[in-house]
C-alpha cells in the first residue's frame, strides 16, 4: 500500500481532477436555462475566489508537505493530511445535501458548481504539473549519476 513519494502527487492529481470534473459537469448541465453574462461573471468570480484563496494554496501546501517526506515510500492516502480529508468530507456532504434537499435553487447550482468545479479541476491539473516536475527532477538526478 506504499507508493513512491512523488506518486502521491499523481494520486492527488487524479482525485482532484475527478472531483472537479464531476462538479463542473453538474454545474454545466444545470446552466442551460441560466446562461447570462451576469451568471457567467459570477461563476468566474467563484472560480477566482476558490482558486486564489483555497485550492491554489492547498496545492502548494500539500506539494511541499509531500516533497518534505524523508522516506521515499509513503502510504498512498498520505496525499492528504487528516484536516484535508475532513474538509473534503464536509464539502461533499454539504454539496450532496444541498442538491438532494432542494434548498439551493438550480441557478445557484449552475453558477456555484461551475466555478467551484473549474477551480477543483485546475487544482488537479496543478498537482499533475507538480508530479511531472518531480518525475523530470528525479530523471535529471539519475542522468547525473
Amino acid at each position: 500500500m506504499k507508493v513512491a513519494r512523488r506518486n502521491l502527487l499523481l494520486i492527488a492529481c487524479l482525485v482532484w481532477s475527478a472531483a472537479g470534473f464531476n462538479i463542473l459537469r453538474i454545474g454545466i448541465l444545470s446552466y442551460s436555462m441560466y446562461l447570462t453574462p451576469l451568471n457567467i461573471l459570477l461563476s468566474v468570480l467563484v472560480f477566482t475566489v476558490f482558486q486564489y484563496l483555497v485550492f491554489g494554496k492547498l496545492v502548494r501546501k500539500h506539494t511541499a508537505r509531500i516533497q518534505s517526506y524523508k522516506e521515499e515510500r509513503q502510504f498512498f492516502l498520505k496525499f492528504f493530511d487528516v484536516k484535508s480529508f475532513l474538509i473534503m468530507a464536509i464539502m461533499m456532504s454539504g454539496g450532496i445535501g444541498l442538491r438532494a434537499s432542494g434548498i439551493a435553487p438550480l441557478r445557484f447550482i449552475a453558477v456555484f458548481y461551475s466555478g467551484l468545479g473549474a477551480s477543483l479541476l485546475i487544482a488537479g491539473v496543478l498537482f499533475g504539473k507538480n508530479y511531472v516536475t518531480a518525475v523530470k527532477s528525479s530523471s535529471a538526478l539519475v542522468d547525473k549519476l
